[in-house]
């Protein structure tokens, strides 16, 4: 399976962080938050409107917004 944006997973996929956009400011906090190449993530579900999405990244849950989750590449 190609890698492809973490924003394009439904609830209840997973799958294991590929990249993170090297150019982007929240690179590192992401980094901090668990999102290392490998690492599970999991989409547990998504508001009403789509923002926030709640994740698992590993054993932590987590709300990110889905224009964060562009940032992030999985691989399932």
């Amino acid at each position: 399976m190609p890698d492809v944006p973490l924003d394009s997973l439904a609830p209840g996929q997973t799958a294991h962080v590929v990249a993170l956009d090297p150019a982007h400011p929240l690179r590192r906090r992401l980094m901090e938050l668990g999102f290392v190449r490998g690492a599970p993530v999991t989409v547990v579900r998504r508001a009403p409107l789509g923002d926030p999405v709640e994740l698992r990244v590993g054993a932590t849950l987590l709300a990110l917004r889905a224009d964060d989750l562009r940032l992030i590449r999985v691989r399932a």
